[in-house]
């Protein structure tokens, strides 16, 4: 399925492909902080994460979450049209880090080997649109803008985008150029639904095609992920004029950690006065390489649940049972009016 967008505006060329993680969803998270709907649509979120984290209320959810994805594919250049194979890639990957099926999390140091998680949660490209028709899960709309920023508008069509599906269905995923160095950035729980989804470079989606070293594992779209289920980054988000210390993750089985870590750290890597054994760095929610991400921990897992059983519960229900081998039977959605 390819739309050529008529948009007009041509966007400011990147210099070259990121070799350092930036993540944009923060920068989302403070534009929107500005909209009084979206602050008390977050204080509600956190409060129920809050009542989750100190047992006040239990995971009711049993079984494995299955998530209809779409994939739109938003080019100007024919190598940023990338296949399908480098899409399913990047299913099989969020497949395995979500149910703790990586083989390199054999990598954790086993001081933190009982923390990490199985999620519990798996992808699978949509089958039916939003119309109850066949679909592939997959979008392709040919742009005249040259790369995007966190700005949204690769999330419309009459700036050179692709409109949403109903995402209370599904969860969309952008990709596309992005400039400013940025890999990714998401829309955390609450904000605005046209909005809402997950957008990657495509230079950092999946394992194939025109993935590039250090972010070639996709690991890119597992963190972003992780914000659309309401993980903040590990160090908490320094502020600026704070005590970067004194800030947190609002998950407990995390170690306190002052700044993100970048590049392949070597353990122990300490900050904050967390020796002996220093920062979680590891974590799909810090700043490392590709290589070096790989788990979630349990805090993190029942952050995760509290986001689905709250602000994305339509998940719990938006599927009928499904298999893990066996074909996935999805009801039909109305068009988004």
């Amino acid at each position: 399925m390819e739309e050529k967008s008529e948009n007009k505006e041509i966007g400011e060329e990147p210099s070259e492909v990121p070799t350092q993680r930036k993540c944009g969803a923060m920068e989302v998270h403070h534009r929107l902080l500005a909209n009084e709907s979206y602050m008390k649509a977050r204080d509600q979120i956190e409060t129920l994460a809050l009542e989750y984290k100190k047992g006040f209320r239990a995971i009711s959810r049993t079984g494995i979450i299955q998530i209809p994805v779409v994939v739109h594919v938003v080019w100007s250049k024919e190598e940023e049209n990338i296949s399908d194979a480098q899409i399913m890639s990047q299913i099989d990957v969020l497949n395995k880090d979500f149910r703790k099926l990586n083989s390199d999390v054999s990598q954790v140091p086993p001081v933190w080997s009982g923390l990490t998680a199985d999620i519990g949660i798996e992808f699978f490209l949509a089958t039916r649109a939003p119309d109850g028709t066949p679909t592939t899960g997959i979008t392709r709309t040919r742009s005249l803008v040259t790369s995007f920023r966190t700005d949204d508008k690769v999330k419309f069509e009459a700036t050179g985008g692709k409109d949403a599906w109903p995402t209370d269905h599904y969860l969309n995923i952008w990709v596309c150029k992005l400039g400013g160095g940025l890999l990714g950035y998401a829309q955390f729980p609450g904000g605005p639904a046209e909005t809402d989804g997950v957008v990657v470079t495509y230079t950092g989606f999946g394992t194939l095609g025109t993935a590039r070293p250090p972010f070639d594992q996709g690991r890119t779209a597992t963190h972003e992920i992780g914000h659309w289920l309401n993980l903040y980054h590990i160090w908490g988000d320094e502020l600026r004029f704070e005590d970067p210390c004194s800030l947190s993750d609002e998950v407990d089985d995390t170690p306190n950690q002052g700044h993100p870590n970048y590049g392949v750290p070597s353990f122990p890597h300490i900050s904050c006065g967390n020796g002996p054994d220093g920062d979680m760095f590891m974590n799909y929610m810090d700043y490392v390489d590709d290589k070096c991400m790989v788990m979630f921990t349990q805090g993190q897992a029942i952050r995760v649940n509290a986001c689905l059983e709250g602000p994305r519960s339509s998940f719990l229900a938006g599927v009928e049972s499904r298999g893990r081998e066996g074909a996935s039977s999805e009801r039909k959605m109305p068009m988004p009016k």
